[in-house]
């Protein structure tokens, strides 16, 4: 089931590109604009910016785990100078289904926040970025950009940074979670992982989002049910072998989603 899946995302988009392609009067200027907010340095000598994403109404682009219809966002940092390490900050995002399929992101605008520390301390990062992601309204369409910023100085505090920031997912103590288990089994081509959270609702229809460090490995929708404080989430994991293989229930990141919070929980007892 889950090749099909993933066929099917991908034929989606396919599609919808080669729809626009035939159209003479589409433009991705009409869709879609990019900037650098250069924001501030911090006190910890990383400099603060952002992406930001602008689309056109009724558009929305996607959230570090897009869900199964839809395409990840890539980042590649290779040409830009004195950087060392990105780390990116995730406002809170938005659920989405969209013929039948249920996609995570953020419509209209998207101020991602993101943090680079430089090589050397105190002096200039050259930012240097390529960016590919997603864009859906009806269709969905792959964009590629690319992105460059000189960022030396202070800098400023920009208000629309600092409102993203104060956007992010809850912890897991804020949110009040007293425990969390993970259960593996094995499936012909991979894994079926069940996470019983003990935790308050977090709002209407809850979404669980799954993520493994390891990316080649492909994670299903989970399914979610609440019954009273447990909030049980059912995925399956794929890696490229499509066999059972060995998981660190330490490493599993999930994400629960609902009227318009989120909640980050790092790790799972077995």
């Amino acid at each position: 089931m889950s090749g099909v899946l993933k066929s099917a995302a991908l034929s989606f988009f396919l599609a919808g590109t080669a729809a626009l392609a035939g159209s003479d009067r589409f433009s991705l200027d009409d869709v879609v604009a990019f900037d650098v907010l250069r924001g501030w340095r911090t006190e910890t000598g990383t400099h603060m910016v952002a992406l930001h994403v602008q689309l056109a109404p009724g558009w929305k682009t996607y959230w570090r785990v897009p869900g199964e219809a839809s395409i990840p966002p890539r980042f590649d940092w290779s040409g830009s100078r004195n950087l060392a390490s990105v780390d990116f900050h995730w406002p809170v995002p938005e659920v989405f289904f969209l013929n039948g399929m249920r996609s995570v992101g953020y419509s209209d605008e998207l101020v991602l926040p993101i943090e680079l520390a430089p090589r050397a301390e105190g002096r200039r990062v050259v930012l240097r970025s390529e960016i590919a992601l997603g864009v859906c309204k009806d269709i969905c369409i792959p964009v590629n950009t690319r992105i460059s910023a000189d960022l030396s100085g202070p800098g400023n505090r920009d208000p629309r940074i600092r409102a993203a920031l104060e956007s992010l997912p809850e912890t897991a103590g804020n949110a009040g979670i007293r425990a969390i288990t993970c259960k593996v089994e094995p499936i012909s081509d991979g894994l079926r992982l069940t996470a019983d959270i003990d935790m308050p609702q977090v709002g209407p229809r809850e979404v669980v989002v799954f993520e493994l460090p390891d990316q080649s490995v492909w994670v299903a929708d989970a399914e979610a049910q609440r019954t009273g404080h447990r909030l049980r989430a059912v995925t399956e994991l794929v890696p490229p072998s499509s066999r059972p293989f060995l998981l660190n229930r330490s490493t599993v990141r999930m994400t629960v989603l609902a009227g318009g919070r989120a909640v980050d929980i790092e790790g799972c007892a077995g």
